[in-house]
């Protein structure tokens, strides 16, 4: 199967911003967009092809075929990934998602690990990740009781072009004025935590799951890494994250680049800035930064050309982590 445009599945939100609707041209019939779920097949919000003769399909349905999976996809016991734009103008609820044992207890869907790109920030823009200290649960339920909580989480600045992973467990938030990137699992499960006091769109406080929190969260200082190695295609190319349910390269496409499917994983090739074409043996498709191209395992040879930056999300060998 050739590769395709994905169509993503648009949300609104209190804390969304213009971005996504003016910059990425993403079509929504409201104002604000907060997230736009680009390669989803969570029955929360579908994301359907947008090219090819398949176009108007929901990626869903595509992907039962184990030869667009990839080998290393169709082996997992669920669809793992999912991948977003979010353009926060106002900051998000101080969160946190539970790992896979719990959501599965708990909300019958899976935990959510997750990687933050930032693609842009306003001057002085910050997120909220893990806590400045260990502390004990005792104090965590004190402290958001008393709306203290933000005395003992880390602010952490950031500027364009910044790698967050945020494993299950890891409260975390996104300040205001920031465009990134989300990869994730496949999970719709957040536990709010606090939200500033803010009240939804008829006028009462949002929900709060704190008991459900103090259940999943790390009380201690959030911990960045090192991705485990895997090879890349091109010495110009980053990795900057991999865990059993996604990786993540950092391409930059200046002069002609050929490639095709592996047959070990599918690749959604996010543009996160510039713009290019991918071209195929009877179809060009025009890259534009905000768009998200769906590359089968099973994709015969194409070409990326232009200048334009890409993070290429895929599977990872699951033995890598065996």
């Amino acid at each position: 199967m050739n590769p395709f445009l994905l169509k993503p599945a648009c949300k609104e939100s209190i804390w969304g911003g213009t971005n996504l609707k003016k910059r990425f041209h993403k079509e929504y019939p409201g104002d604000v967009i907060s997230e736009s779920w680009e390669l989803s097949v969570h029955p929360a919000g579908l994301s359907f092809a947008a090219t090819g003769p398949f176009q108007g399909s929901p990626l869903a349905d595509l992907i039962r075929d184990p030869a667009i999976l990839g080998r290393f996809a169709a082996n997992c016991p669920v669809f793992p990934l999912m991948i977003k734009w979010i353009d926060s103008q106002r900051p998000l609820s101080i969160q946190v998602h539970p790992d896979n044992a719990y959501a599965m207890a708990h909300e019958n869907d899976m935990g959510k690990t997750e990687m933050w790109y930032i693609i842009d920030c306003e001057p002085g823009a910050y997120l909220y990740y893990g806590f400045t200290h260990v502390i004990s649960r005792e104090e965590f339920a004190r402290r958001i009781q008393d709306n203290s909580l933000l005395d003992v989480v880390k602010k952490v600045p950031v500027q364009k072009g910044d790698v967050f992973f945020i494993p299950s467990g890891t409260l975390h938030a996104i300040g205001p004025g920031i465009l990134l990137a989300e990869v994730q699992q496949s999970s719709n499960v957040t536990y709010r935590i606090y939200d500033y006091g803010r009240l939804d769109a008829d006028g009462k406080p949002r929900q709060l799951h704190v008991e459900k929190a103090l259940e999943v969260t790390n009380l201690a200082p959030a911990v960045q890494t090192a991705p485990t190695p895997i090879p890349l295609s091109c010495e110009a190319d980053t990795l900057l994250a991999c865990c059993p349910y996604f990786a993540v390269v950092r391409q930059s496409v200046r002069a002609p680049r050929q490639s095709s499917g592996d047959g070990n994983s599918f690749h959604a090739l996010m543009c996160v800035a510039g713009n290019g074409q991918m071209d195929l043996a009877d179809e060009i498709l025009s890259i534009p930064a905000g768009a998200t191209v769906f590359v089968p395992a099973n994709s015969g040879q194409f070409t990326l050309s232009g200048d334009m930056t890409l993070l290429d999300v895929f599977v990872p060998d699951p033995a890598l982590f065996s």
